[in-house]
């Protein structure tokens, strides 16, 4: 059997057994570079489309591609996973550097503009999307249905807290598809934004160009679609929008904070549409994902950042969007001080946003070492008057070090008070035990659980 045979009988093979996300975002994208035989062993190399893709098929359907080749082949079939890094281009003939160099300048012109036209980020790209557990299912969907837009799913509904990446996922799509076809008629919107529109269409007696606008739409994005909910004028113009652009072939992609049955006021019909897509919930990031967030920001922002300081920086913020604040933050520092970053620095800033925000102003306490000592209790099964003691066990002390921690980082008590509440501690020793479980929330997922739940308590 011929190579190329070989890798449509396995690809074939795999249709059958992979949802159909996971065979057109993993296996689609993927080729069968070479095969051969070496001392009586077949071996297989599997050609992807970049680091991120190689890692995650090989990750995620290695198994089944190995059963599938085994299949087909009758020989087990050692799978070797690569990808070719782009070359840099070869310099053309000078005398058509003038053509060439027009069409590609002419092709970025016609695509940033259709960008900008969209209302589109420049930098919400699958490219600058950090893939986890907790999205890989809705960055594999949002690929799938750029590739094909309106054919596979013609509804994408995306749910989830603030700051989860749902915004970047949906213009993601919107960009993929601008950057097949820039003339494609992309739209990015909010509920509040449509609902405004529609409001003053109405008011004055614009309905006929609004309509024009929305509904000839190949693709749909709408940010936060819960918006809607209860406003009857605007879910009617939203109904016979919604059905338009479904009757024509074209995508639609929503994101709201909670499923389609939850939000409030939503007309049955509309509800009917919207659970007849694709929806997916993305779940908030890990440690690992803001860790990979801050690096991929501060790689596009030509940043010089250590890991170190990544992880530092991943361990103490938890809101997305509040990582890129401190990274413009850390930026703005260094290039004021021209100094470089480091995890001092980092720690600098940090400790000044847990005081007081962007200003740097103290700010009244929002939790009393009270209510730190009952949450941190709870959560750990120790008796408050354990965590004030003077016992030294393992079980005990590094709970005592986290509650100290938490009334220095979040409720900015001085370390002296700090000191007194716990039993006329010596302020060094306060120090000691932030700085320790500052570094150690880096490595250790058990206690950033832990500083987690102790959160929600207060």
């Amino acid at each position: 059997m011929k190579q190329d045979e070989v890798w449509k009988s396995v690809k074939d093979d795999l249709r059958v057994g992979l949802s159909e996300i996971t065979f057109s975002s993993f296996i689609e994208p993927a080729g069968l570079a070479q095969m051969e035989e070496i001392e009586g062993k077949q071996i297989a190399k599997i050609i992807t489309n970049g680091s991120w893709h190689q890692k995650m098929i090989e990750e995620k359907v290695g198994e089944q591609i190995y059963a599938a080749f085994r299949r087909v082949t009758g020989k087990e079939t050692s799978l070797q996973f690569v990808y070719k890094p782009k070359a840099a281009a070869a310099m053309p003939d000078p005398s058509s550097l003038g053509p060439l160099f027009s069409q590609a300048e002419e092709e970025t012109k016609g695509y940033n503009r259709a960008v900008g036209e969209a209302k589109l980020r420049s930098d919400f790209t699958f490219e600058h999307f950090a893939v986890s557990s907790t999205n890989e299912m809705a960055y594999a969907a949002a690929q799938a249905v750029s590739r094909n837009p309106g054919k596979m799913y013609h509804l994408l509904f995306l749910y989830g807290g603030v700051g989860v990446g749902k915004t970047h996922l949906m213009q993601a799509v919107g960009h993929r598809i601008l950057e097949k076809n820039p003339e494609s008629k992309v739209i990015y919107c909010s509920g509040e934004q449509f609902t405004n529109e529609i409001i003053e269409a109405i008011q004055y007696h614009t309905t006929a160009e609004f309509r024009k606008k929305y509904r000839p739409t190949e693709a749909l994005l709408i940010d936060d679609i819960q918006f809607i909910g209860g406003k009857d004028k605007v879910q009617e113009e939203f109904f016979h929008t919604f059905n338009a652009i479904h009757q024509e072939g074209g995508q639609i992609v929503m994101t709201s904070d909670k499923l389609p049955k939850e939000i409030g006021g939503l007309e049955d019909r509309l509800r009917s549409r919207f659970e007849g897509g694709l929806t997916i919930d993305i779940q908030k990031p890990s440690f690992e994902l803001r860790a990979a967030i801050v690096l991929i920001k501060a790689k596009a922002w030509e940043m010089d950042l250590p890991m170190e300081v990544a992880q530092l920086v991943a361990a103490n913020i938890e809101d997305t969007r509040e990582l890129e604040g401190v990274l413009k933050r850390l930026m703005m520092e260094a290039d004021s001080k021209k100094e470089a970053i480091t995890a001092e620095a980092a720690q600098k800033v940090l400790n000044s946003i847990h005081a007081g925000g962007e200003s740097g102003e103290k700010s009244v306490p929002r939790i009393s070492p009270q209510s730190v000592l009952a949450a941190v209790s709870s959560v750990f099964s120790i008796k408050p008057a354990e965590l004030k003691g003077k016992g030294r066990q393992k079980e005990v002390v590094a709970p005592r070090h986290l509650a100290m921690y938490i009334l220095k980082m979040e409720a900015d008590l001085p370390y002296v008070r700090i000191g007194e509440f716990f039993g006329g501690r010596d302020h060094t020793s306060i120090m000691h035990a932030v700085e320790k479980i500052t570094n150690s929330l880096v490595g250790d997922a058990r206690l950033r659980g832990s500083l987690t739940e102790v959160r929600k308590l207060l």
